[in-house]
């Protein structure tokens, strides 16, 4: 075990230099620079060129991107993440900012997720080819299908505009709306209220593709031998079904859960955007936007390093439901 996990080390290790590199290269050379930027946005702002030069020098925007590169790993190594050109803020202290309410919708989708997805492909796979399972499967595709800006934008309608001054409307926009000094219950259901919509948006995807994804592994582990072996020995469908079937394919739902990881953490800029909520996937549309060098870095150091995490985790728990795989 110690052997793998120090040889998975090494490999994540590496793959994390060859990333950095290549976003780092990327986000260099787009075009303009965040003295640029800031500029654009307000034209009535004048700056000589030597103050420009200046500015250059004291954010370290005259190097070429590999000296620049060069000195982030050098500070990162330090565990020095730098600090945002736009924001003037240490990296560590915005992602610090942004996690917790991208946690608060995300993981409350997480959870919906799974907790319909399983029962859900279940109940799909126990009465397949029936009405209501092609019922079920017809809303499915229809939900997967279906854009989530365009999800985001008809719920803003109807439960914003049209349901305006009824029991169901609900907020377009924030995390919050009360003051922070107001009674810590009304606060929770306001943040709950805001959270509703984007919390919606974010789940109804994944339910639908993780359902889908269930049915069809099970599907192909209701023809094997040994399920045909459980039923002749008189075991209940849904015995068969749960203990034997969805046992068996809980390999392909461990790696699913595994990549699910870094988006659990990592928003999404989409619903975030449209519903400007404070978290991680609207800090890195911004910090792209802004060119901000120091948060696009430090973002795509906390996603890279996510993902090699799930992947270990459910290499890992390979080994936990299925005792035929060994780690070594």
């Amino acid at each position: 075990m110690a052997t793998y996990l120090l040889r998975r080390l090494l490999l994540g290790c590496v793959t994390l230099v060859a990333i950095t590199v290549v976003v780092y290269g990327l986000a260099r050379s787009m075009p303009g620079n965040p003295l640029t930027a800031q500029l654009g946005e307000d034209p009535s702002r004048k700056v000589s060129a030597a103050d420009y030069e200046r500015m250059q020098r004291a954010y370290g925007l005259d190097r070429s991107w590999p000296e620049g590169y060069l000195q982030w790993a050098g500070n990162l190594l330090r565990g020095d993440l730098g600090r945002s050109i736009t924001r003037k803020q240490p990296v560590t202290t915005l992602i610090g900012e942004r996690l917790g309410p991208t946690l608060l919708v995300s993981g409350t989708a997480f959870l919906l997720i799974w907790m319909l997805a399983i029962p859900l492909g279940l109940y799909a796979s126990a009465r397949a080819g029936t009405v209501d399972e092609r019922g079920v499967s017809l809303v499915l595709y229809a939900l997967y299908s279906f854009p989530t800006f365009v999800a985001a934008l008809l719920l803003q309608i109807v439960f914003s505009v049209w349901s305006k001054g009824t029991a169901w409307e609900l907020p377009l926009f924030g995390m919050t709306s009360l003051p922070p000094d107001a009674p810590l219950a009304a606060r929770i259901v306001d943040v709950a209220r805001h959270m509703i919509l984007p919390v919606v948006c974010q789940t109804y995807v994944s339910l639908a593709y993780d359902t889908r994804f269930i049915r069809a592994t099970m599907a192909e582990a209701v023809r094997q031998d040994y399920i045909r072996t459980a039923r002749a020995k008189g075991a209940g469908p849904w015995r068969v079904l749960v203990r034997h079937a969805f046992r068996n394919t809980l390999i392909p739902l461990v790696t699913l859960l595994g990549l699910s990881l870094p988006a659990l953490v990592g928003g999404s800029i989409i619903i975030e955007q449209i519903f400007t909520w404070p978290g991680m996937g609207r800090l890195f549309f911004e910090s792209i936007r802004e060119r901000d060098y120091p948060t696009i870095m430090g973002l795509t150091l906390m996603f890279s390093v996510l993902t090699l995490l799930g992947q270990l985790l459910a290499d890992l728990l390979y080994s936990a439901v299925d005792p035929r795989v060994s780690v070594e």
